[in-house]
């Protein structure tokens, strides 16, 4: 009986616990992709073929599973739906992506994910804006919402105009001061980047919110994640075509980090995480699967001093931390909202009169377990 008490427990944790797994899982390997797409791109890679690879081979390796996968529920393609992942396409693919990768050439790595921490609270703003996230001023949770999405806006400005004193960690003594690229950004660059990577990340938003609301006419992840890396990569060829007008050379891949960074974000960064983000938002919605985005920064920040050798700044951790600190009041927040519907689902009454205009008819909703009480009052 005790075995079985607590397997079923189990179950129950696993169940609560595979949305923070999914998105926990997901910035692992956002991660690894600012890693490889910078070494990519200090390799003289242009962004803008970059992106146009990326989504060619998600669009491959996507495309199959959602044709055989996604047949029973694949709902019908409508003129409106079709708009929606077209506008989705040009949103992320094509506006985020080449403007994050071009604020991460003008920057690091590390600087480019701790700015991509604006993304909860800008997605937070857009989402009240649509009714998709409820604000009360009086209530504690909505508060700390607001706080924290403030401290996340200073924490980025933190990062972008203070530096401070260099802080030496062992392993980056050694590095190339390759510094342009790496450790020492100017100011003018910080800035440049910081405005490029936060336009990126408002145009990011825009798609979580819009990828919420196509969910709910469009219940296929997978046929939807295909279609967006499908028109991705037509409008970004579009955009790269125009951009590198004369140079054949860029669209040139071997056998080497290019070609990596190219076939890890594409399976892994718009594939994979398309998908994944996509299922764990109709569970716990938009500003839920945004709200871990430190997870990817703090990644970032120790795997690129160990294989990048970018130099460390006070500046850059103070802003860390702020933003950090920020963005748990939200997710403090949030979690309080995803709970507090099912405390109040067990203080509805159990009975409930519904009167229609027609006052001849008056309906009565009554659970099984009162049902016979129910009926005993009415007579």
């Amino acid at each position: 009986m005790n075995y079985q008490v607590s397997r079923e427990s189990m179950v129950i944790l696993l169940h609560k616990a595979k949305p923070f797994l999914a998105v926990i899982f997901l910035q692992v390997g956002l991660a690894g992709m600012d890693i490889v797409s910078k070494a990519a791109l200090n390799e003289g890679m242009s962004n803008y073929v970059f992106v146009v690879y990326r989504h060619a081979i998600a669009t491959i390796i996507v495309a199959p599973f959602a044709f055989a996968l996604d047949k029973k529920i694949r709902p019908k393609m409508t003129t409106s739906i079709f708009i929606k992942i077209m506008l989705m396409s040009i949103l992320e693919p094509v506006i985020d992506q080449n403007l994050y990768f071009l604020g991460m050439k003008y920057t690091t790595a590390t600087f480019a994910a701790a700015m991509a921490n604006v993304l909860p609270a800008i997605t937070f703003v857009i989402a009240c804006f649509f009714r998709l996230e409820k604000v009360k001023f009086m209530s504690i949770r909505s508060q700390a919402k607001i706080i924290g999405t403030l401290a996340t806006v200073a924490g980025a400005m933190i990062m972008t105009l203070v530096r401070g004193p260099h802080i030496g960690l062992p392993w980056t003594k050694g590095g190339n001061i390759i510094s342009h690229h790496q450790g020492e950004v100017n100011l003018q660059h910080s800035i440049k980047g910081a405005i490029m990577i936060t336009i990126g990340c408002f145009s990011w938003a825009c798609f979580m919110i819009l990828q919420a609301i196509t969910l709910k006419t469009y219940p296929a992840e997978l046929s939807l994640t295909a279609w967006i890396c499908l028109l991705g990569t037509a409008e970004g060829a579009a955009v790269a075509l125009v951009m590198e007008k004369g140079n054949a050379a860029a669209w040139s891949v071997k056998w080497d980090t290019k070609l990596l960074a190219a076939a890890y974000s594409g399976i892994f960064c718009s594939g994979i995480a398309y998908y994944v983000q996509g299922v764990v938002m109709k569970e716990r919605g938009p500003v839920f699967v945004t709200a871990f985005s430190p997870l990817s920064m703090v990644i970032v920040a120790i795997l690129s001093s160990f294989i990048l050798a970018e130099q460390m700044y006070l500046g850059r951790v103070l802003g860390a931390i702020v933003i950090v600190v920020g963005l748990y009041f939200v997710v403090w927040g949030k979690k309080n909202d995803y709970g507090s519907p099912l405390i109040e689902d067990q203080k509805i009454p159990v009975k409930q009169s519904i009167n229609l205009k027609d006052k001849c008819s008056n309906l009565e909703v009554v659970t099984m377990n009162e049902s016979r009480e129910g009926d005993a009052a009415e007579d």
